[in-house]
């Protein structure tokens, strides 16, 4: 499986080096043509508005809509978690609005207040997941149509996947467990539902 990683800012190269280390090609994609033969692609953390400003300007925003529809796993990692979302507060322009779940941006504070949870996810094995949150979202309701996969002790949603859209709250390219990526990689099977948008 080739995998894009969507390369205008925010953490692609360590979702790129994490693909590396489980033995799986990846491709940088800044621009539409790069889309063209991927199996599937994460949208990584970054800074949220920035990633929202750059994709039209790159003219990948019916692109990466279209690669969603498609029933291709797309994965977002915090602001890839915002992007994907049909509903996002004070982002100042459309995100892809793919995955029907509204998101809260910065819902747990701002950089000082980065912390790291174990979160127990569904479909993932091992134990609960040592997760890296910085500046981080919160999935603040899912349709009818998407699993939350993880939450918080107070019960917030941190993990959550429709078909074979993922979206998670946190950073799992930062640590050192390739158990997401896995299980993300897996998703390739999967009979995805239709995106929402």
């Amino acid at each position: 499986m080739t995998v894009g990683v969507l390369a205008l800012q925010g953490g692609f190269r360590e979702h790129a080096a994490m693909l590396a280390r489980l033995g799986r090609a990846s491709v940088e994609v800044r621009g539409p043509e790069a889309l063209d033969g991927l199996e599937a692609l994460i949208i990584p953390g970054g800074e949220s508005t920035t990633i929202a400003r750059l994709i039209p300007r790159y003219g990948l925003r019916e692109p990466l809509r279209d690669f969603c529809a498609g029933g291709r796993p797309v994965w977002g990692t915090c602001a890839g978690a915002i992007l994907l979302a049909r509903e996002v507060d004070a982002l100042d322009r459309p995100g892809l609005a793919a995955m029907d779940i509204a998101v809260a941006r910065n819902a747990f504070g701002r950089q000082v207040d980065s912390f790291e949870a174990g979160v127990e996810l569904a479909g993932v094995g091992g134990g609960p997941f040592r997760a890296i949150f910085i500046r981080a979202p919160r999935i603040a309701s899912a349709g009818k149509g998407v699993e939350a996969l993880g939450r918080l002790a107070d019960g917030s949603i941190v993990a959550a996947r429709q078909g074979a859209l993922l979206a998670t709250a946190f950073h799992p390219e930062l640590g050192d467990d390739p158990r997401l990526h896995e299980y993300f990689l897996s998703l390739g099977g999967v009979n995805a539902r239709p995106a929402i948008g």
